[in-house]
């Protein structure tokens, strides 16, 4: 037998050691690592400044929640229509992209609590007539983003229309501003904060009621791995963290005007 411990031996000692004066000095230690995807291409959720760095509410919320959880965290940007399949695929551990929660996600991922409320509505040119029912709006053009809970209730509710998707909401807005659209379907807090407060859409203008739930999700929710449970856990622990201290509502209170639950 030797009367030296082995290589691993010294390196589980070690990291007792070091856990252990984490403990004992109070000190801040990381507690894993996770990387994180958002959308980046979503204003005021999640985008990209003049220097390519990602910014935006989300982007906030995850780095609050990294805060709470004491991990180390890489924030990443990624296409919409790829996000889950890149969780599923451990391209990332998590997603925080202001996702709606739905039956038909959940069966794919494990959802956080909510942590925000979600609107969809339409927006069209002022004027236009508020009835927006299916048969009200068949045969009308209709853009929307590609991969999104508003795509998946057009689909399903607005057959008779025609419908355009595109990669990005404001890919959508620029074809409605230019004519080639009469409506856009989307997330309501994104128009009002960001598209109806520019210029161009001063002829835009909500229509229609708040549309909510069923293939609309029941909130947004912070996306993990369904066999996850772990960071589930933690992801959870720290959203009632945040609420609790405050933090929430100051990252909000940065971005709107309003709260967001």
């Amino acid at each position: 037998m030797s009367l030296f411990p082995s290589p691993t031996k010294l390196r589980s000692r070690s990291l007792c050691m070091a856990f252990a004066s984490c403990l004992w000095f109070g000190t801040v230690c990381a507690q894993g690592t996770y990387r994180i995807a958002t959308e980046g291409s979503y204003p005021p959720w999640s985008f990209k400044d003049a220097q390519g760095t990602l910014q935006g509410w989300d982007v906030e919320i995850a780095n609050a929640l990294c805060e709470k959880m004491k991990a180390k965290c890489e924030i990443v940007a990624q296409d919409w229509d790829g996000i889950i399949p890149g969780l599923i695929a451990r391209k990332y551990d998590m997603i925080v992209a202001s996702m709606a929660i739905t039956e038909q996600r959940r069966q794919r991922v494990a959802f956080s609590a909510k942590y925000k409320e979600t609107v969809s509505r339409f927006v069209a040119r002022k004027g236009t007539p508020p009835d927006v029912s299916p048969a009200a709006l068949k045969g009308k053009t209709i853009g929307v983003q590609r991969g999104s809970v508003q795509a998946a209730y057009l689909a399903q509710h607005y057959r008779d229309a025609e419908l355009k998707f595109y990669e990005t909401p404001q890919a959508a807005e620029l074809d409605l501003v230019a004519g080639r659209l009469q409506y856009i379907l989307g997330n309501m807090v994104t128009y009002h904060v960001g598209f109806l407060k520019t210029p161009e859409a001063k002829d835009f203008a909500f229509t229609g009621p708040d549309l909510k739930g069923g293939v609309l999700g029941d909130g947004n929710g912070i996306a993990v791995r369904k066999d996850d449970s772990q960071t589930l856990s933690r992801v959870n622990a720290a959203l009632d963290a945040i609420r609790a201290d405050g933090t929430y509502d100051r990252i909000t209170a940065k971005y709107f005007p309003f709260k967001l639950m």
